[in-house]
């Protein structure tokens, strides 16, 4: 039998793995979303953010996309306090300080309407006297709460963060705790990339 590969659409809330060690009571788990065994998350998605996540049983795939010399991009759609300026985008795209590190280029643009998701649950915290807005941001690396990070350290607080794509893989045709099986023909275009 050939090796697979889970793309998940991950609600709010949920923890990026199997099992949950914390003690704590009622924390959701892949384990109540997806019945198939031995498959990984490929990189992590915290569980305060929503969106895709690939999973798999290929170890040599996992490994090339959670490398960094891989580069593969990784889009967001990211809803943040207040409405960014060019100087905070231009900021954003050329990288910006986080911690003892530097992130590297992205492309991010200002998206001119919120994009076509589920409603949260919960919701974000509403201010009627703080505007957001909608970012899209497309990064090569995944850091540790990279994208809120980011964010913040240009003013812009991230409020609602949702992964869309993974390279040419889309959020589109999923819904919140849906989960479909990739056809092989879908994982080739990760095979033939080569390290930067």
């Amino acid at each position: 039998m050939g090796y697979r590969y889970v793309l998940f659409y991950k609600p709010y809330d949920v923890l990026t793995q199997f099992t949950d060690n914390s003690g704590e009571n009622g924390r959701s788990t892949l384990k109540d979303y997806i019945p198939i065994p031995d498959v990984y998350a490929v990189g992590r998605l915290d569980r305060d953010s929503e969106g895709l996540l690939l999973l798999t049983d290929d170890g040599k795939m996992q490994h090339r996309l959670s490398d960094p010399k891989f580069a593969h991009p990784r889009t967001y759609w990211v809803q943040v306090e207040r409405i960014p300026d060019a100087s905070a985008i231009a900021r954003l795209e050329t990288g910006v300080a986080i911690q003892d590190y530097r992130t590297r280029p992205a492309k991010v643009r200002l998206l001119p309407a919120e994009p076509a998701l589920e409603p949260r649950e919960p919701p974000i915290r509403f201010r009627k006297s703080v505007p957001t807005a909608w970012l899209e941001m497309t990064l090569t690396e995944g850091r540790n709460r990279q994208v809120r990070r980011m964010t913040a350290a240009v003013g812009f607080p991230t409020l609602r963060l949702v992964r869309s794509a993974i390279g040419h893989l889309r959020l589109e045709g999923l819904k919140p705790g849906e989960w479909r099986e990739l056809q092989t023909e879908e994982i080739k275009p990760f095979r033939s990339s080569k390290p930067r």
